[in-house]
């Protein structure tokens, strides 16, 4: 045998390890329309009732089928979705880990793992937890969407963690579009915490992005809707003749600029001052 057989087979061998590795890498970055985070607030301050509210919400939405007709719409007729639950700086739990959404049965599996198990609660609020956590999990998603989501609902302003507006900044920075869906419902273990204008608050604090936007809820009767139109939204884009039909009767609440922001820190110093302790949000 010639001595320079064992370096052709070392050779060949790498070559192929290379392909076999580019490949794979190929077939993992699979094209689809749009990554989305759907991060969903469990604090305390989150009573049962409300908690499997919002899970039967996102239920509801992913299955509805203008979301299905969304999802259709786009280039590739399909999306990647995980949803993730979180609470304070170090809580946050992967429900749903990434999924491709192209069908309505790929929708119900979806659904089916959202209700395999009952929603958990925990302490504090750490938006800015939660935005870093998300960010986090596109570098692991395997897809690569034409545009990257963060939709995060929460009944109060970040009181745990670094400052919600930079950590805001620089997940925009990555090129992630935060969406944000307020829930003004004055529930739960509401009192102390509570922020009058926490819409106003997600508008200067938390959204971020090329066309970010967030849809406040008022009461909870009104949370599928808003879910469902606010997915509707993520999915079709500012151009789409859809964005245009759910604008035309309910507008999403964009980025105001007549009047005064919104202090980012007021969460941090409400819990600073509190007088008393609930164990909450």
């Amino acid at each position: 045998m010639s001595a320079f057989a064992p370096a052709r087979h070392l050779l060949s061998s790498a070559v192929a390890l290379a392909v076999m590795i580019w490949s794979g890498g190929s077939r993992a970055d699979e094209p689809v329309d749009v990554e989305l985070v759907l991060a969903v607030d469990v604090s305390l301050s989150m009573s049962a009732e409300e908690l499997e509210i919002q899970r039967h919400g996102y239920a509801a939405a992913l299955t509805h089928d203008n979301v299905l007709r969304a999802i259709a719409d786009g280039a590739y007729g399909k999306i990647a979705v995980t949803y993730v639950e979180w609470a304070g700086t170090t809580w946050q739990r992967v429900i749903v880990p990434w999924t491709v959404i192209a069908t309505r049965a790929d929708a119900e599996r979806v659904v089916a793992q959202l209700s395999a198990q009952p929603p958990n609660s925990a302490r504090r609020t750490s938006i800015s937890g939660a935005l870093e956590f998300g960010s986090d999990l596109f570098a692991e998603s395997g897809y690569r969407g034409t545009k990257r989501v963060i939709d995060i609902s929460g009944d109060g302003p970040n009181n745990q963690g670094a400052p919600v507006d930079i950590i805001r900044d620089g997940v925009v920075r990555q090129g992630i579009v935060i969406n944000g869906l307020p829930l003004m419902t004055r529930g739960g273990l509401s009192g102390v915490y509570d922020v009058s204008d926490l819409d106003r608050y997600y508008s200067d604090c938390v959204i971020g992005g090329p066309g970010a936007f967030m849809i406040p809820v008022n009461d909870w009767t009104q949370f599928p809707e808003a879910i469902r139109r606010k997915l509707v939204l993520e999915l079709a884009g500012p151009g789409s003749p859809r964005w245009a039909a759910e604008e035309a009767d309910h507008p999403p609440v964009l980025l105001a600029q007549d009047r005064t922001a919104a202090d980012c820190q007021i969460g941090e110093k409400m819990w600073r001052n509190r007088t008393w302790m609930p164990d909450s949000r």
